[in-house]
């Protein structure tokens, strides 16, 4: 619970020592964010690839997609054209609308005011018709005192904002992290400062008993987010920001391979925004990039132009057997790496993430096969390299691509000719007891033995 050390005054230089408390805590196991969020962002940020800055400490520098340039039309506009492209069919359910909304200054009274050109009809009226569509909605602050793009932020008006966010009628709350004011002014760490608009979003479902929202924390990975993250939030960045080209893509599966763990029902690994659609990345890239992101149970937030989304683009984001993995109401925890990087000895190497993935589902086992390589590649495992696979069983094949069941594997599989930055994605099911008088008696010989000791080779 924010305390704090004199009486609270939206807009006044109050001192808050921060702590996590009971209600906030129970409000984030209400349901709410219990799965990655599924939907469309209207614009984000994205770093050029010429900038040779470490990804997690990357300036803003470029606007994708639309940048400032959006109003209520064009968001409405996107808004239909998920429900009439089927994208609303296939499961996505937010309508958000990131920076730029505002007037550059709050009002008298000391509220946000939405653009009064660009929004003229206000921003109730806009989500009313977005929620009549069958969607939720989003919206857009940030932790210090203005946004990355110039506008107001929240610090010291969390709750003032969280308030008019609800009566503006969002479902959901995604907090930056620019423009942050000196020490002997906040006197907080990171979880200090995401505990204020935490604590006011907790207090604001319980005065008004309407849903909390859900509160996705952007602030780029830093202070190890995904140690704390979830005592706040649904969701949180682990890196800095994406960029439409394959080494963005590496760096950030890259990183997320090693916090993995991180990931469950209600709190997720946030790996930004999906770049498919937006150039820079080939067929096969852009579904590497859907289905890490998807299987990883990364948030999907499509950040493209609708309406000039193409055929193949479309059939990406699609892919329902693929959201299905995303989505899984029994399994929360994302898929890990069984091997690091292409090293001998399968050791981590950042230009070349792991390439070999499993996981948990509620329907068997799903692997992730993504070739890092420069050129086509076989990618050969062991099944029992996975822990999810029991040995001595042999396992259906289903491809998530292809769409098609392919036979049965016993001890292991090859996955041929997987093109450059390519990837395959399989789901496994017990198909019972391996066939009799397999030799070698195991799959991984020199880890075996007979009852007297002799090695099993």
């Amino acid at each position: 619970m924010l305390r704090p050390t004199g009486v609270f005054v939206f807009g006044a230089a109050v001192l808050f020592t921060a702590s996590l408390s009971p209600t906030l805590i129970n409000a984030l196991d209400n349901g709410v964010g219990k799965l990655p969020a599924l939907g469309y962002n209207s614009t984000f940020l994205v770093i050029p690839p010429e900038n040779n800055f470490d990804q997690r400490y990357r300036i803003v520098a470029a606007w994708n997609a639309y940048g400032c340039n959006i109003n209520e039309d064009l968001v409405l506009e996107s808004a239909q054209l998920m429900v009439s492209l089927g994208l609303q069919a296939a499961g996505y359910e937010y309508v958000n609308i990131d920076d730029c909304y505002a007037e550059k200054n709050r009002s008298a009274g000391g509220d946000i005011v939405a653009d009064s050109v660009r929004f003229a009809q206000g921003m109730k009226n806009l989500t009313d018709q977005i929620h009549a569509l069958g969607f939720k909605t989003g919206i857009y602050s940030d932790s210090g005192w203005f946004t990355c793009g110039g506008y107001p932020g929240s610090f010291q008006n969390e709750l003032r904002d969280a308030t008019t966010f609800q009566d503006w009628g969002f479902d959901y709350l995604k907090f930056d992290n620019c423009a942050i004011p000196f020490d002997d002014i906040i006197r907080e760490g990171m979880i200090g400062k995401y505990t204020r608009m935490a604590d006011a979003l907790a207090q604001l479902s319980k005065s008004s008993g309407q849903p909390p929202f859900l509160f996705s924390l952007c602030q780029w990975g830093w202070e190890q987010v995904w140690l704390w993250g979830s005592t706040l939030g649904h969701s949180w960045r682990v890196t800095g920001d994406i960029a439409p080209d394959w080494d963005s893509l590496a760096y950030i599966i890259n990183f997320n391979s090693f916090i993995t763990q991180a990931t469950s029902f209600y709190g997720h690994n946030d790996m930004d925004m999906l770049q498919l659609g937006n150039g820079g990345l080939t067929f096969d890239e852009a579904k590497s990039h859907f289905t890490a992101w998807a299987l990883m149970k990364s948030p999907l937030l499509i950040g493209t132009n609708l309406s000039a989304i193409t055929p193949d683009i479309l059939q990406i984001l699609t892919n329902t057997e693929i959201l299905s993995i995303n989505q899984d109401p029994v399994v929360g925890e994302s898929i890990s790496p069984f091997r690091w990087g292409i090293n001998p000895d399968w050791t981590s190497n950042s230009t070349f993430p792991a390439q070999y993935y499993s996981g948990p589902s509620e329907n068997g086992t799903v692997f992730m096969l993504l070739n890092t390589l420069n050129e086509t590649s076989d990618m050969f495992f062991n099944l029992t390299e996975s822990p999810w696979i029991r040995a001595g069983r042999q396992y259906s094949v289903r491809d998530l691509w292809t769409h098609t069941d392919n036979g049965t594997a016993v001890r292991n599989l090859t996955a041929a000719n997987v093109p450059p930055h390519g990837v395959v994605a399989l789901l496994l099911e017990d198909a019972g007891d391996e066939p009799a008088g397999i030799f070698p008696p195991c799959a991984v010989w020199f880890n075996c033995a007979y009852e007297n000791g002799t090695a099993a080779n």
